[in-house]
C-alpha cells in the first residue's frame, strides 16, 4: 500500500512539474512575440491575430484528442505533446517570419493541449473526491508559477532575439524527459463500453450537464491571452518600458499563486458554485481599479495583484467544478471541453483586443477585461438563483 501511494504521489508531482514548464513557455511566448512584433512595426490587429495561432491549434486538434488517449493511454499523448512544444520553441530563431511563427505557435498549441488534456484527465480521474479541489489547485498553482516566471525572461531578447526561445525550449525538453519515468495508465472509462456516440454527442451531453463550469476556463483564456498578448502592446504605446510590463504580468501571476491553494481548499469546503461568482466579481472590480491608474506602474501592479488573487484560479476551479458535475464516463470529454472553452476565450481575447487598440483611444485596455468578468459574474449569479428555485 505504501509503495502504491508513493508511486501515485511521484506521478502527481512529475505531472505538476511538466505543467509548470508548459506554463513558463506560454507565459514567456505571448508577451515576447507581441513585443518583438510591436518593435518591428507590425499592426496591433495583425499582432493579435498572430497570437491566436496557439489557440487555433488547440481547437483544431480537440475533436481528435480523445481517441488516442483512450487507445494508447496518458503517457504516449504527453510524450508526443512535449516533442511538439520544445521542438517548435527551438525552431523560432531559425527564421523570423510572421507566417512561419504563426505555424510554430499553432504546433505549440497542439502540443500544449495534448499535455494539459492528458495531465488534467489523469489527475481528475485518480483524485479522491475530498481532495479534488486541492489537487487541481496544486496543478493550477504549478502552471501559474511557470506562467509568472515566463514574462521575466522576455527581456533576454535584448541580449539575443533567439535566446528566450532557446532557454524555454531546453527547459521544456528537460521536463519532458521526466515522463519516461512514469508507468502508462488509461482512463477508467476505457474499462467499460461507454464510448457510444460521437465526440459531438458526448460533448452535447457534457455541456448540458456542466455548462456553467466552462465559464471559468473561458474567462481565464480570455484573460490570459488579453493580458499577455495585447496589454504589452497597449502599455508600450503608452510609454511603459518592457521591464515594467513584464513585472506587471508577473505580479498578476503571483496573485494567482498566493490564492490558488486556499481557494481550492475553500471550494472543497463551501462548494465551487459559491466560490466562483466571488472570484468573477472581485476580478471585475480589481481590473476596473487598475484601468483607472493611468501609467502609474506601482498602483497598476497593486490592482493587478489583487485581480490575480481573485481570478488567477478560475481555470482550476472550473476544472474542479466540471468534475463535480460530470459523470465519470464523461470525464475525459469534460476535460477536453475545458481546453476547448479555454481556447475559445483565448481566441476571443487577442482578436477583441486588437480591434480595441485599433479603434478606441484614451481608454485603458484593462477596462475590457473588467467588463468580461462583470458579465461572467452576472451569469453565475443567474445560475445560482435558477438552481435555488429548482431546489
Amino acid at each position: 500500500m505504501v509503495t502504491s501511494l508513493s508511486a501515485t504521489q511521484r506521478r502527481f508531482w512529475i505531472l505538476v512539474i511538466i505543467v509548470s514548464i508548459s506554463g513558463f513557455s506560454q507565459g514567456m511566448l505571448l508577451p515576447l512575440i507581441s513585443a518583438i512584433f510591436e518593435r518591428d512595426g507590425i499592426s496591433s490587429a495583425l499582432n493579435g491575430l498572430n497570437a491566436t495561432g496557439l489557440y487555433i491549434g488547440t481547437l483544431l486538434v480537440s475533436p481528435f484528442m480523445e481517441a488516442p488517449l483512450r487507445k494508447y493511454g496518458y503517457k504516449p499523448v504527453i510524450i508526443v505533446g512535449g516533442i511538439l512544444v520544445f521542438s517548435s520553441l527551438l525552431l523560432f530563431p531559425l527564421w523570423k517570419h510572421i507566417v512561419f511563427w504563426f505555424i510554430l505557435r499553432l504546433l505549440i498549441g497542439i502540443g500544449d493541449h495534448a499535455l494539459h488534456f492528458s495531465t488534467q484527465t489523469w489527475i481528475t480521474s485518480t483524485a479522491e473526491p475530498h481532495r479534488l479541489g486541492r489537487n487541481i489547485a496544486i496543478y493550477g498553482l504549478s502552471f501559474s508559477l511557470g506562467f509568472a516566471a515566463g514574462p521575466l525572461f522576455a527581456p533576454l531578447v535584448n541580449i539575443y532575439e533567439g535566446l528566450p526561445f532557446i532557454v524555454s525550449g531546453l527547459l521544456c525538453m528537460s521536463a519532458w524527459l521526466l515522463v519516461f519515468n512514469l508507468k502508462n495508465d488509461f482512463p477508467e472509462v476505457m474499462k467499460g463500453n461507454v464510448e457510444a456516440g460521437s465526440f459531438v454527442k458526448r460533448s452535447k451531453r457534457t455541456i448540458a450537464i456542466a455548462w456553467i463550469a466552462f465559464l471559468g476556463p473561458f474567462g481565464y483564456g480570455f484573460l490570459e491571452s488579453s493580458l499577455n498578448a495585447m496589454y504589452p502592446v497597449y502599455a508600450l504605446r503608452s510609454g511603459m518600458e518592457l521591464t515594467s510590463v513584464s513585472m506587471i504580468l508577473a505580479i498578476f501571476s503571483v496573485g494567482g499563486i498566493v490564492s490558488q491553494l486556499p481557494l481550492g481548499m475553500l471550494s472543497d469546503k463551501f462548494g465551487r458554485q459559491t466560490i466562483l461568482p466571488i472570484t468573477y466579481g472581485g476580478g471585475a472590480i480589481a481590473f476596473w481599479a487598475a484601468s483607472m491608474m493611468g501609467n502609474s506602474v506601482p498602483f497598476i501592479m497593486l490592482a493587478v495583484f489583487v485581480a490575480g488573487l481573485f481570478v488567477g484560479s478560475i481555470f482550476s476551479l472550473g476544472i474542479s467544478y466540471m468534475s463535480d458535475l460530470t459523470p465519470k464516463d464523461l470525464l475525459p470529454t469534460g476535460n477536453l471541453l475545458c481546453g476547448i472553452f479555454f481556447s475559445i476565450g483565448s481566441l476571443t481575447g487577442p482578436f477583441a483586443g486588437g480591434l480595441f487598440l485599433e479603434f478606441i483611444e484614451n481608454v485603458s485596455y484593462l477596462l475590457i477585461i473588467s467588463i468580461v468578468f462583470a458579465v461572467l459574474f452576472f451569469i453565475s449569479l443567474y445560475d445560482m438563483k435558477r438552481k435555488s428555485i429548482l431546489i
